[in-house]
């Protein structure tokens, strides 16, 4: 289907991708790698047809629709649900085509047409007819239902749905942007970091989904398990060079480690090989007797190809600074109520923080998980309870909008030296340019100005900044945001061997699971431990559970201080089998609703049919033609409102297993 052929890409005078060659083929799932600032989203710039490369040829077929997520938020009144419905572009053009169609018939007299007349209004009415079977072939009366569970899937509330998209928050417009790219038809799909601003949630469903979509997918991402569980190719960016690996990420790294041991064992190979050589020559070059055998060896060692050692990137290596002191424990929570205004997002938190604890936040979006992290940290006051932190505390937060402190016009060294904290206040600069060296700030790009700066730059000099500040209490709300693989690994590495505690808010599993040995669950305003390990958590989503606590907080059913929002498996039965008693009036609104729908659907073909039919336009006057086809607008607003009920009243029986 794609095709690079010794392709070359530019960003400036730097070559970011030479003689790049590879095939992308119809239905392959495929993961593109490499650091940040190595050409990926250059390369998805070059399939989106945004730009041509600079040497070499890139071919795709003709007419291929290609789905890709807008980079800029979204400035429009318009509702959630619209938004996201908009993006199905060939529902959006066939809508277009029958609002003219009606109009046209709309304006024809009300009697006394012309032969002519009648053949253009017969023309006009079997045209339209035409266009209203293909909407629902398209599935155009399910379309609200399709945008609604994109919405759903990538964490909006049911109330989101009609709010104007300008509303939301930058990182809640760029889901929509998401769920928008995702509701087109495409043949090729092109993602660029797409969980950057998803929760764990979110994050398990897209991978679900995906995984079903049937076109071609070109993903760049650092999530090794979103890469793991979506893909079956990866294309690895390095050094300006393109190749393709077989498998999924784990496949790549295995086969990137053994080729790099092949490749070092060849080289150790041909470096004795040709020290061997060398030294015979050097040893008989000036005896007679073996001149033809020097000359012979030196033809040889000329036409000995040199192979370079595989090229592997410098990776990071830093590590916290043990705190100066490690009291114990470090922060203890009794009763706490948390939230803003009147509005209480937690009630009855108690909990313990101790240096050593490596505890992981799970719940989702919007449940309170930042709250928690906000009033750990000292941000955010209890509405009621305590909260006491040890004299000796120092916490150290990275918050999901860290990157928004940072001085647009300051450079790495002088963020480093504004907001390290007075541990290093007897730094040199020297010093400071030796710890930024640690996170891939080198040279002269001490001196560049932040806003010159990937968002994977900024991250890695606000964790450089973090780690500056010796805490002995790390809060991480989606530290890994624009970090890539490598950075990734060495944060992790270092998660591992820090002396002090660490609370964990992250969407990346691979993080999770590396660096927490416990979990709690923040559901139905409680904080709770969870009794499992993320599989569980999966498992627990996807039986329904999540579902089930978010319409109890939504109806207010968790108001009870006391109550378990599923932190055991014996209660997640309890309040299963509850939630099975409770929605019998749903089962008898499900049976309703599909009658009404039956009614509608059959009133609705029948029009259709009429409107399709030419003794219509002979026989019916024009008022009779515009009431048809208006009673045929009301049918489609109609089914699709009951549609979009019938469609939340099934995903709520089927989260309960009914």
């Amino acid at each position: 289907m794609l095709t690079l052929a010794e392709v070359r890409l530019r960003r400036g005078p730097q070559v970011l991708i030479d003689a790049a060659t590879c095939s992308i083929f119809r239905g392959e799932k495929v993961g593109i790698v490499g650091r940040n600032g190595c050409g990926k989203s250059t390369l998805l710039a070059l399939i989106r047809g945004e730009l041509a490369p600079d040497a070499g040829e890139y071919r795709a077929p003709p007419g291929l629709a290609i789905a890709a997520v807008a980079q800029e938020l979204p400035e429009t009144d318009a509702a959630l649900v619209d938004y996201i419905r908009g993006g199905d572009l060939e529902l959006a053009a066939l809508e277009a085509q029958i609002q003219a169609a009606h109009a046209v018939i709309g304006s024809e007299p009300a009697g006394g047409a012309s032969v002519g007349g009648s053949t253009a209004a017969l023309s006009d009415g079997a045209r339209l007819a035409m266009l209203h079977a293909d909407y629902d072939h398209l599935g155009g009366y399910a379309a609200r239902s399709r945008a609604a569970q994109l919405a759903a899937g990538l964490g909006f509330a049911p109330d989101d749905l009609e709010r104007p998209v300008r509303r939301f928050s930058g990182g809640l417009q760029m889901r929509a942007n998401l769920a928008r790219a995702l509701m087109r038809r495409s043949d090729i799909l092109l993602l660029d970091e797409p969980t950057n601003h998803l929760d764990l949630d979110a994050v398990l469903w897209l991978e679900s989904w995906l995984q079903s979509y049937p076109g071609t997918l070109l993903l760049v991402s650092h999530d090794r398990e979103f890469l793991d569980g979506v893909v079956g190719r990866i294309l690895h960016i390095e050094a300006g060079r393109l190749r393709s690996y077989a498998g999924n990420y784990s496949a790549f790294e295995t086969q990137r480690a053994a080729e790099a041991e092949r490749t070092q064992a060849m080289l150790a190979s041909q470096q004795r090989e040709r020290a061997r050589v060398e030294s015979f020559v050097s040893r008989f070059r000036a005896q007679a007797s073996k001149a033809r055998q020097v000359q012979s060896r030196l033809k040889w060692l000329a036409r000995l190809p040199e192979m370079a050692a595989l090229h592997l990137e410098e990776g990071f290596e830093w590590e916290f600074a043990v705190p100066a002191k490690l009291p114990r424990p470090l922060l203890t929570l009794e009763h706490v109520a948390a939230g803003y205004g009147d509005r209480q997002v937690l009630r009855e938190v108690s909990l313990g923080v101790s240096p050593g604890d490596r505890i992981g936040i799970l719940g989702r979006n919007g449940a309170g998980k930042s709250t928690l992290m906000r009033v750990l940290a000292g941000q955010l006051a209890p509405l009621a309870g305590s909260l006491e932190a040890a004299p000796d505390v120092a916490t150290g937060f990275f918050a999901q909008l860290e990157l928004e402190h940072l001085d647009a016009e300051g450079t790495a060294l002088g963020e480093l030296e504004r907001r390290g904290g007075p541990d290093q206040a007897g730094w040199t600069e020297q010093a400071r340019r030796t710890h930024l060296g640690r996170f891939g700030f080198r040279d002269d790009r001490v001196f560049e100005p932040t806003r010159q700066f990937s968002g994977g730059e900024r991250a890695r000099l606000a964790l450089a900044i973090l780690v500056a500040r010796k805490p002995n209490l790390l809060l991480l709300d989606e530290p890994t945001n624009h970090l890539d693989l490598d950075m990734r690994h060495a944060l992790l590495v270092a998660l591992q061997d820090f002396a002090g505690a660490v609370v964990v808010v992250s969407h990346d599993r691979a993080l999770l699971r590396g660096a927490c040995d416990r979990f709690l669950l923040v559901a139905g305003g409680a904080v709770t431990p969870f009794d499992g390990d993320l599989e569980d958590y999966a498992a627990w989503l996807s039986r329904g559970a999540g579902a089930q606590q978010a319409q109890e907080q939504d109806a207010g059913g968790s108001d009870d201080p006391g109550a378990s929002p599923a932190p055991s498996r014996r209660e997640q039965r309890r309040l299963e089998a509850e939630a099975r008693n409770r929605l019998t009036p749903l089962r008898a609104e499900q049976r309703q609703l599909e009658t009404r729908l039956e009614r509608l659907i059959a009133e609705r073909k029948d029009i259709e049919a009429r409107l399709a039919d030419p003794a219509t336009y002979a026989a019916a006057s024009g008022e009779e033609q515009r009431r048809l086809s208006a009673r045929h607008g009301e049918l489609a607003r109609e089914i699709a409102s009951l549609e979009e009920r019938w469609l939340e009243v099934a995903a709520t029986l089927e989260a309960a297993g009914q």
